[in-house]
This record gives structure tokens, sequence and C-alpha cells, in this order.
């Protein structure tokens, strides 16, 4: 009898995609939200990487030509209206409240220190926007797929339960099949999971760094500008 129980459990296909078909509506909604999951992180993730090492490379090219001597000015016709990288960007909004703040006399508007700070405070939460949007998702599908692909796998179970009930066999050939497929959902809960929590806390630091170079290249620019007023 054992003979048959395990050439009968032998016989049935355990691959994904078979334990993807025998599974409940409700299972296979489970497998299908977490595959879409799985799918989409790896999507923020690859984005990001690629938007991160474009971010970099743009301050690094921006640091050089700042730092290279060349005036101020210059360096803001050069990138005119359409700066690409986010310290440009922050660049581009500093200087502008410099440029609007001079009255037809020569003088200074009073509180252009504060406007300039204000500005470039603004760009640095736009440029701080883009970096971290999307992130949101990593860390929700590292939250709550092992609980969504644990629900999958409580209604498999449960199902499975219900067929032992109905056909009155608690034979390994009945339960076997119907296990495996409740557990398939916790898996592909894992396969979500673990990933986004890896990267996201990897892009996440990545992101801060990168707004922290960002703050300080603001603040630098900031004492530049002081020295100006005060001079």
């Amino acid at each position: 009898m054992a003979v048959e129980t395990l050439g009968a459990v032998q016989d049935v296909d355990f691959s994904m995609l078979a334990l993807f078909l025998r599974a409940t509506i409700t299972v296979k909604l489970v497998m299908l939200v977490l595959i879409f999951a799985s799918f989409w992180s790896w999507g923020i993730i690859i984005q990001k990487f690629i938007n991160y090492r474009k971010a970099r490379r743009d301050t690094d090219k921006f640091d050089r030509a700042f730092w290279s001597g060349e005036p101020l000015d210059g360096l803001y016709q050069q990138l005119g209206d359409n700066p690409n990288g986010g310290s440009e960007r922050i660049f581009v909004a500093g200087i502008s409240e410099w440029r609007r703040s001079h009255r037809s006399d020569g003088q200074m508007i009073a509180g252009v220190q504060q406007r300039i700070d204000r500005s470039m405070d603004v760009a640095i939460g736009r440029e701080s926007e883009k970096l971290n949007n999307g992130l949101t998702f990593l860390a929700t599908v590292g939250a709550i797929a092992p609980f969504v692909g644990l629900f999958g796998t409580v209604w498999g179970i449960k199902h499975s339960f219900e067929q032992i009930a109905i056909q009155q066999n608690t034979n390994l050939a009945v339960v076997a099949p119907g296990i495996a497929e409740a557990l398939a959902a916790t898996a592909l809960g894992l396969v979500a999971a673990i990933p986004a929590v890896i990267f996201y806390n990897k892009l996440s630091t990545d992101a801060d760094r990168i707004i922290g170079d960002y703050d300080s290249f603001a603040d630098e620019f900031s004492t530049i500008l002081s020295r100006q007023l005060d001079a």
C-alpha cells in the first residue's frame, strides 16, 4: 500500500506552473500579486541604480566645473534654462534668485541670503523626492509580501483539509499536492520580499548620500554668496 501511495505521489507534477494551475482561484490571485510585485520591485531597483549612477556622474562633472575657477555668471550662462543634474539645478536656483535680487541701481534687495537659501532648499527637496520615488513601494513589498504569501498558504491548506474531509482519505497522494500548492505561495512571498528589503536599505543609503552631497554643495555655495554680499 505504501509503495502504491509513493508511486501515486511521484506521478504528480510538482513544477511551479503545475502548482499554480492546480491552485484555487484565491491562491492563484495571491501568486499573481506576488509575481507582479516582484517584477515591479526589480524594475524599480534597476531604474534606481541607473538614476543614482547618473546623479553621481552629473555631480562629479558639475563639481569640476564649479571649482575650476570659472566665473559663476559664465557657468550659469553655459547651463542655461535646462540644467541636467541635481547639483546644476540647485546652483541655477540659487544664482537665479541672486540675479533677481539686484535692484536697478545695483543694490541688493533686503533678505537676499534667506531667499537664496530657501530657493536652494526647495530645489534640494525636489531632487530628494525624485531620488526616493519608488522606494516606498520596495519597503511595502518587503513588509507585507511574506504575509500575503502566508495568507495564500493558509487558504491553500484550508482547501486541502476540505478535500480530505470530502474524500475522507488522508492518503499522501491526496494531501501532498494541496500542501505543496499552499507552500508555493509562501515561497513566492519570500522571493518578492527578500530582494525588496535588501535593495531598499541599499538604495535608501545611496539616496541619503547623494542628498547629503547636495546639502553640502548648497552650504558651500551659500557661503560664497554670503561673502559676496558682505563685500
